[in-house]
């Protein structure tokens, strides 16, 4: 499979499963765009086909103005990966309503407004897919994190939505939904759930594991072998799926 000639945005692409998408694109001959709020971890693994570009995807005249520079300096966006994205968990009734904000504003509304920007060149093209990553909270009810859990639901309402507009179109629409992924929000859940639930950091690290179906953490590459699957020839029936990474079935 080549993706030469194609060109890519990651949002979330600085760390974790988006820096993993992007790199798996870039390996396949894309150009690829990678977004973040952190210039200088976004400078840290550019090169290799991957180009930076600092954006708050909370920021709609920053998502815009972004994501029309890089379509001006390398063609229309044909593979958006709307990756960018917080998860912590925080009981419903200690849930103010910044909080509640803070969460749909990066997770939902910020897919949103990638998707949207993303598709005013994509439009123009022949070809061109969209993956949202949600979460396998987007499928369940994750306990002890509404807020997240709602975010998650959303990404996947609009990806399926979207699919049903664009039908008669060569572009595809469709959700990953990983459970724990090993990156950094690990490392950070860990100190969150030890202050909730007053346990040990391998105790904490455990429960994540255990949430697992198959008991073990998920490799962020895992989750670009799917996007590079549903970018691959062979993958123009799948549109408005909800496809789980997960270990087994929830």
């Amino acid at each position: 499979m080549t993706l030469s000639g194609k060109h890519a945005l990651v949002t979330g692409g600085g760390t974790g499963i988006g820096l993993a998408i992007a790199r798996a694109l870039a390996d396949h001959g894309a150009q690829v765009t990678i977004t973040g709020r952190r210039a200088e971890v976004l400078e840290g693994v550019a090169g290799n086909g991957l180009y930076p570009a600092a954006m708050d995807v909370t920021d709609e005249a920053q998502v815009a103005d972004t994501i029309a520079k890089a379509a001006d300096q390398r063609g229309p966006v044909q593979i958006c990966i709307a990756n960018a994205g917080i998860a912590e968990g925080r009981a419903v009734h200690k849930t103010d309503m910044a909080f509640w904000r803070r969460m749909m504003a990066t997770n939902l509304d910020g897919a949103f407004l990638t998707v949207r920007e993303s598709l005013n060149s994509m439009r123009g093209s022949d070809w061109g897919r969209v993956i949202a990553i949600s979460s396998i909270a987007g499928l369940k009810g994750l306990k002890g994190a509404a807020a997240y859990t709602a975010s998650k639901h959303g990404m996947i309402g609009l990806i399926r939505a979207l699919s049903e507009d664009y039908l008669s179109t060569p572009y595809t629409f469709n959700a990953i939904c990983p459970a724990y992924v090993d990156t950094e929000i690990i490392s950070r859940n860990v100190t969150s759930i030890q202050e909730r639930a007053g346990v040990s950091a391998d105790e904490a690290r455990a429960m994540m594991v255990d949430a697992n179906k198959h008991k073990r953490l998920i490799a962020p590459s895992e989750v670009a072998q799917a996007v590079l699957w549903l970018c691959g020839p062979g993958s123009e029936s799948v549109n408005g799926q909800a496809i789980e990474i997960a270990g087994g079935k929830f």
